[in-house]
């Protein structure tokens, strides 16, 4: 489309040749948009120059559309009626959108997470069709230039301006080992837990994620000093490693509500009794505040994760805040 035209146009214009093609009378056109006699006939003048013609001529006290204008009165309603429709807010029904939305779901949490979500989905908005990924190279850089709506991941230690966070919750990490390993029942020292080998998934952002912890924490001091055993992108592959041996998965806890992945394994305590927990977050870019259908799947994510808390007595998000006097 070659705009440089349409910047010579005013879109007043349009509304006053409307009001002339109604009216016939300049006069009466001018009442009808609160301006002079005089304004509209200038007007009028600016309408001939734009189109390169006369549009009226007059009889009496009549003004008699040229075929030009004739031609212009069939098609100007419908550009008009596009530009009110433009102006209008969007009109919004969850149940009759179709359209598809890109969500990041960091690759553990979308075990539980995209399930609930799906589920939810197909009741309250049965046409949205979802696009999940669990890893990206450049997140942030796809949910400002759009090739993302959502990411819902581990806090890292720090965003840029223009990404709205929201808690989703906080989970400590767990030490997952088969049920009945030599480990099971013990108090554990960080010794006995490295003469074991280890399972690591491969997270892309592991260096940027935000642990709340301890000063100087044994568990992240020691979890950063060992070398994996297996390194692995592929839940499945972790997990069916440690149901069959002795090695030891550093993991979220969620992995023990999912009757499918936890079965045959436990969750030894971190040696000392350390706290380390992590936050998950959902993140967007500001360039979606005012979308309906942004605010109506933020609701949903949220609602999704309530129901988990809810179902595994978990706190909810208004408790974490009292608990935690976080800013959200």
């Amino acid at each position: 489309m070659d705009i440089r035209e349409l910047s010579r146009l005013d879109l007043n214009l349009l509304v006053a040749l409307e009001a002339l093609l109604e009216e016939r009378n300049v006069s009466l056109a001018a009442e009808r948009l609160f301006i002079t006699q005089s304004a509209m006939s200038k007007t009028l003048g600016r309408l001939r120059e734009l189109f390169g013609d006369p549009l009226f001529v007059r009889k009496a006290s009549r003004m008699i559309p040229t075929p030009r204008a004739e031609q212009l009165a069939r098609e100007l309603p419908q550009v008009l009626l596009a530009v009110q429709r433009m102006l209008r807010p969007t009109e919004f029904d969850p149940q009759t959108w179709e359209g598809e939305l890109s969500v990041l779901v960091q690759g553990h949490m979308g075990v539980w997470f995209l399930p609930q979500l799906l589920k939810r989905l197909r009741g309250s908005a049965p046409h949205v069709r979802i696009h999940a990924i669990s890893t990206a190279p450049d997140t942030l850089e796809m949910l400002a230039d759009g090739r993302l709506d959502f990411a819902v991941q581990v806090e890292h230690h720090s965003y840029p301006p223009g990404y709205d966070l929201t808690t989703l919750g906080f989970a400590p990490p767990m030490l997952l080992a088969r049920a009945g390993h030599p480990l099971q029942g013990r108090d554990l020292s960080w010794e006995q837990v490295l003469e074991y080998p280890q399972v690591m998934l491969i997270i892309r952002e592991l260096d940027e994620i935000q642990f709340l912890a301890q000063q100087d924490s044994p568990f992240l001091r020691h979890e950063r000093a060992v070398v994996p055993h297996l390194h692995t992108d592929n839940l499945y592959t972790a997990i069916q490693v440690v149901r069959n041996s002795d090695y030891l998965f550093p993991a979220p806890p969620m992995f023990l509500e999912q009757d499918e992945l936890s079965r045959d394994l436990i969750a030894l305590p971190l040696p000392g009794g350390e706290e380390v927990s992590m936050r998950y977050v959902v993140i967007t870019h500001e360039r979606l505040r005012h979308s309906a259908i942004h605010d109506f799947l933020y609701g949903e994510i949220l609602a999704t994760t309530e129901c988990f808390r809810r179902r595994y007595g978990l706190p909810t998000l208004q408790e974490m805040r009292a608990q935690r006097n976080l800013a959200y």
